[in-house]
């Protein structure tokens, strides 16, 4: 997969103000802000995140995906900090 096909994948899944993934075809790191993360503990943002990976994450196609998660007043807050 390319970082353009898995940043679609998230996007398409959830409504997202910036998703960001960069990586070298096989160890995946992305950014992801989002309001539906709002009232969320982490685990369950990476969860969200995660789901709409599908099995392409089971299936070893994308074989690791490390992230980062904010809701827009948290992007803001790390940003403008």
């Amino acid at each position: 997969m390319t970082a353009d096909e898995i940043q679609t994948l998230i996007a398409n899944s959830m409504a997202c103000e910036l998703c960001q993934v960069e990586g070298d075809g096989r160890h995946w790191y992305a950014t992801v802000v989002s309001a539906s993360f709002e009232g969320k503990r982490l685990i369950a943002r990476h969860q969200q995140v995660n789901a709409a990976m599908g099995a392409r994450l089971k299936t070893d196609e994308v074989h690791a995906l490390s992230m980062k998660t904010f809701t827009p007043a948290e992007w803001t807050a790390q940003n403008n900090g």
